[in-house]
């Protein structure tokens, strides 16, 4: 059995979850989010909990069981308390700013890049050189990150772009002149 798929998922204070068929529906304090699961596993609520369970133990119920798992728990700890995630620019004359809900970026470009925040994801920016993106929907906020990090991805001999906090860049030495 999937170690994660078998572990019950618990329902934090302030958080109500409706399992309708296969549509699970968490409402919280960030706001409603839903995902549906796959025919092949079963959902169901017990008392403060969800728990997911496979119909048979074929090799795409077991691929599915610690997925949808995941996926549920997400959802309910996406509406209580939100996933973030920060990204740093790098570089001389590259920036970043808010303008009303579009994000504005310099990236040494001869233009600059206006990037729109989709409907229930915020976007900070602190020192012109970090972003922080939040939101319920975990997927939505990587989605979001990850397309800002691809307008100028860190390079790898000086190490200029956009990278995710935290995010080490393996450096190349540059070419040698000759003696």
């Amino acid at each position: 059995m999937s170690r994660i798929g078998k572990l019950p998922i618990a329902i934090p204070e302030g958080v109500e979850v409706k399992v309708e068929g296969q549509v699970v529906t968490a409402k919280g304090p960030l706001g409603t989010e839903t995902v549906t699961v796959r025919p092949e596993i079963k959902v169901e609520k017990v008392e403060n909990t969800v728990v997911l369970t496979r119909g048979n133990d074929d090799r795409k119920s077991r691929s599915l069981h610690g997925l949808s798992r995941t996926l549920v728990a997400n959802v309910i700890n996406g509406v209580k308390t939100g996933f973030t995630k920060k990204l740093e620019i790098v570089g001389v004359g590259y920036r970043a700013q808010m303008q009303g809900s579009t994000l504005n970026l310099a990236l040494g470009y001869s233009h600059p890049i206006d990037i729109p925040a989709p409907e229930g994801i915020k976007i900070a920016v602190d020192q012109n050189t970090k972003i922080t993106i939040s939101g319920a929907n975990k997927q939505a906020v990587g989605d979001i990150a990850a397309l800002i990090r691809s307008k100028r991805p860190p390079e790898v001999y000086k190490g200029k772009g956009i990278k995710y906090e935290g995010e080490h860049i393996r450096r190349k030495a540059g070419k040698t002149g000759k003696k």
